[in-house]
């Protein structure tokens, strides 16, 4: 990747690291974005959004960190959807969310980041991996991991193995085109 301008969130670094959210394929995706001016960067946010909104896509800084942001980009419908999931609103309940609103379950996980010393590990809802393997990871750690690749998982190993290289290979493609015609816009897959 080309060193990136640290007053604009790159269109380049989105694609590399959401790709398979921008194509619709998964729910959320984190990036660490540069960010030294704060008003320069939020406007960046706003103008992100106003193209990502209409294809059913969102972008959201979680935590700032130095010079530096997390970013977190995802689907509002799949994220209420995978929130949804009764052993998803099981550990959310349990955690003290407002389980049954997506967008204030987003604002009390930037709350955690915040405030946290513990990076809070329910994160992996927000991003789309299975539920049961987010509970196993918060109870066991990498213990008794079946396979690691995006995420740990302790279930359903096949679907997984499969999720991963659905997801290189879209990474791959979509880095491929942006990298030939510069056309960000068009591998925002819309989705409602």
């Amino acid at each position: 990747m080309e060193n990136m301008d640290t007053e604009n969130i790159s269109e380049e670094l989105v694609v590399y690291y959401c790709s398979p959210t921008m194509a619709g394929l998964k729910t959320g995706s984190l990036f660490n974005c540069p960010a030294k001016n704060g008003e320069t960067f939020k406007k960046n946010i706003r103008e992100m959004n106003r193209r990502l909104i209409p294809r059913g896509a969102r972008i959201v800084p979680l935590k700032k960190m130095g010079k530096s942001t997390l970013v977190y980009m995802y689907r509002p419908n799949r994220l209420r959807e995978d929130l949804s999931d009764s052993t998803a609103e099981r550990i959310l309940t349990g955690l003290d969310y407002p389980v049954g609103e997506a967008e204030k379950c987003i604002v009390e996980l930037v709350r955690r980041l915040e405030t946290g010393e513990a990076f809070p590990h329910e994160i992996g809802l927000f991003l789309g991996y299975p539920p049961e393997d987010v509970d196993a990871f918060m109870k066991n750690g990498a213990a008794g991991a079946k396979c690691i690749g995006v995420w740990k998982v302790y279930g359903d190993v096949e679907t997984a193995q499969r999720k991963f290289a659905q997801y290189k290979k879209c990474t791959q493609l979509y880095c491929e085109a942006f990298q030939k015609h510069r056309s960000f816009d068009r591998l925002v897959v819309g989705c409602s």
